[in-house]
């Protein structure tokens, strides 16, 4: 695939959404008006502020331009900012993530969108062999500042490599980042500040959350965001700590709100970095607590859970009351449709582990 056809030093967006330019990849600042938005319109919203703010700023991917995306996350870029600067590709993840890694070596900052999770294999070898290396093979000469969106998880019903959970293999990957949000206002910023980082990042969008009504949230683009690799504690709780990750982050919420109602205080940890893992408030929690669960959708052998598991185990030993539990896919791959509720994690699931954990 060819480059763009013209310099993006010199590319003017149609409708400029925003105006102030982003400083760092943690304190990303715009001026706009708060609003009330899904997960999918809050990356859609983060786009376009990054776009404006940065001409640089170069978004690519099977049908994202005149489509929109499968998803409509880059609904209205190509009318706004034109077609040198938001790209329909081939389809071919591997010619993507290549071209995206001449882009970032050329000075721009690609914005690579893998169409369904399944389909990022073919493009496996370029980001891990190259994307993820080339910074330490230059001995830091090279920056490779690119992006890879990739919509992540089960629960829409549809059909085969279109439902996976592969981050583990990436959190593997030294050289990467990677990063999964779990609501509006994390979806905002954190498509931007992963974008300003000049190491390549994964992020890891919950698919099946995209355009959930009951998520919406107010966004302020004038807030100072967190860090982006961090993890937050979304709810308070004494008894045990939940900790997951993307889409896993709702259920335990709904399985905490649950146990409230029976007496059972349960803390939820945002995990949100997935490489490098932020498990310093999940220690200082389980010290609390004395019970952890883990909560993901990925199949549980040699997984995020495992080494979250690990990792307290040995940081918190003397303070666990009973062992970490693990709330998980199945080590199968992933079922047909008609299936996949039993197969993903669910409020039942998780309630049964806090049960064990607190009977122990």
């Amino acid at each position: 695939m060819a480059a763009p056809t013209q310099s993006a030093q010199s590319a003017q967006p149609a409708q400029p959404v925003n105006t102030a330019k982003p400083t760092t990849a943690d304190d990303v600042q715009v001026a706009s008006t708060v609003q009330n938005l899904t997960i999918g319109k809050a990356l859609n919203a983060g786009l376009r502020a990054a776009m404006e703010a940065d001409d640089k700023v170069i978004v690519m991917g099977e049908d994202v331009g005149k489509l929109g995306g499968v998803f409509r996350i880059t609904d209205g870029l190509q009318k706004d900012f034109g077609e040198h600067r938001v790209l329909d590709t081939p389809l071919a993840e591997s010619g993507i993530i290549g071209t995206a890694v001449g882009l970032a070596v050329r000075g721009f900052r690609p914005v690579c969108e893998i169409q369904f999770e399944g389909f990022i294999f073919p493009g496996f070898d370029q980001i891990s062999s190259q994307l993820a290396k080339l910074h330490y093979r230059t001995q830091g000469a090279i920056k490779v500042p690119v992006v890879i969106r990739v919509p992540f998880g089960g629960g829409i019903g549809a059909v085969e490599h279109h439902s996976e959970s592969p981050e583990s293999l990436f959190a593997h990957i030294p050289g990467l980042k990677v990063v999964s949000c779990s609501n509006p206002v994390d979806a905002y910023w954190m498509i931007q500040q992963a974008i300003q980082c000049d190491d390549p990042v994964l992020l890891f969008e919950p698919k099946k959350l995209y355009h959930s009504g009951a998520l919406k949230a107010p966004v302020d683009p004038s807030a100072k965001p967190d860090p982006l690799f961090a993890s937050r504690t979304v709810r308070q709780g004494t008894a045990a700590t939940l900790v997951a990750y993307g889409p896993s982050v709702q259920v335990c919420l709904a399985a905490a709100e649950a146990a409230a109602e029976d007496g059972t205080s349960l803390e939820v940890i945002d995990l949100r970095t997935l490489s490098p893992l932020d498990l310093d408030p999940v220690f200082e929690s389980v010290r609390r607590t004395g019970r952890l669960i883990a909560v993901s959708e990925a199949s549980s052998e040699s997984s995020l859970t495992s080494e979250i598991a690990a990792r307290v185990q040995q940081e918190c030993f003397y303070s666990l009351e009973a062992p970490v539990l693990r709330v998980t896919g199945f080590d199968t791959p992933y079922p047909p449709a008609k299936l996949e509720e039993h197969f993903l994690p669910d409020l039942d699931r998780v309630l049964h582990a806090v049960d064990r954990a607190l009977d122990w």
